[in-house]
């Protein structure tokens, strides 16, 4: 009976881990988190700001931008507490609910943030390819429909993974290797089978990310024959410095998450830090760059921002 009890109690919460190894300096490593988080959260906010309050940046492509932003917001919030919580207060425990909350708020913006991606690309050729029928083409309503079904699809296959989680029983050590949760290594400590799980993941996986991806690839490969088609240097140059902060935004994004995707495949023979410092990188850098890559490389942007801090 008691050795029931100690499962039980033993599963009703997971350990997060920080970086193994590395407790006695965790104040110091939780200022530059800390600061990243910071600079996530405003530069998001005053790019939301700036969009909103100057009529001039209501355009297709910065309302896509403010699309990014705000996930990217919701990323930073959800990731923070449990991240903080370890290195200034070295709270390592979640409860099972909070931790399939959070990873379910986790994968849904991650997939809302590879869907937006997609719809700037989009943007971005419509932009190149039919600059006539750009303003007729990505009308407010329409941008407003393609923002809904990202968000709808990313929460419908999201949806199912913290009810297929919440019916196993965990009866292994039950230590994540991140300060977060995720689907993946969450499953990974269950005593039940989960085989299904992990073929609802890969599918999931290829539905959004690798759909996505291939075609934000298509769409690049559709916007250089159009470019190449441009007689004039000058123009073909223009026309790719306007891809430049979403090529970007999209390397931040995927490069880490497939980084992240192939130590995990292969964690037998990788060492616990490198995991845990692709796991900080997929989830933090893509939220505190993308307002740093889009105020520098978007003049009109940049501009604006300047003007206004300048009242």
């Amino acid at each position: 009976m008691s050795a029931d009890n100690d499962t039980k109690i033993s599963s009703a919460v997971f350990l997060l881990t920080g970086i193994h190894g590395q407790e006695d300096v965790y104040l110091w490593i939780s200022i530059p988190f800390f600061l990243m988080y910071i600079i996530s959260i405003v530069g998001n906010s005053v790019i939301l700001f700036i969009v909103k309050t100057d009529p001039s940046l209501h355009e297709p492509m910065y309302i896509f931008l403010s699309m990014l932003a705000v996930t990217d917001l919701g990323l930073s919030i959800v990731t923070m507490p449990t991240t903080l919580g370890i290195f200034l207060l070295n709270s390592r425990e979640i409860s099972q609910n909070a931790c399939f909350a959070q990873l379910f708020f986790i994968h849904s913006l991650t997939f809302i943030e590879s869907a937006v991606l997609l719809l700037m690309a989009f943007d971005r050729f419509v932009a190149i390819s039919n600059p006539l029928r750009y303003a007729s083409t990505l009308t407010l309503p329409r941008i407003g429909k393609m923002g809904l079904m990202s968000v709808l699809r990313a929460v419908a296959v999201v949806f199912p993974l913290p009810f297929l989680l919440k019916r196993f029983k965990y009866c292994q050590a039950n230590v994540l290797f991140h300060s977060y949760c995720l689907h993946q290594e969450v499953m990974k400590l269950a005593c039940s089978d989960i085989s299904f799980n992990s073929i609802y993941g890969l599918f999931v996986t290829i539905f959004t990310v690798v759909l996505d991806s291939l075609l934000i690839l298509l769409s690049y490969v559709m916007i250089l024959k159009t470019v190449l088609s441009i007689a004039s240097h000058a123009e073909c140059v223009r026309a790719l410095s306007t891809c430049v902060s979403h090529l970007c935004a999209v390397l931040l994004f995927y490069l880490p998450m497939i980084g992240l995707s192939v130590v995990q495949r292969f964690g037998n023979s990788s060492s616990p830090l490198v995991q845990i410092v692709m796991g900080y990188v997929y989830l933090l850098v893509p939220p505190l760059t993308n307002p740093i890559v889009y105020s520098v490389k978007t003049k009109h942007l940049r501009t604006r921002i300047i003007r206004t801090f300048k009242k």
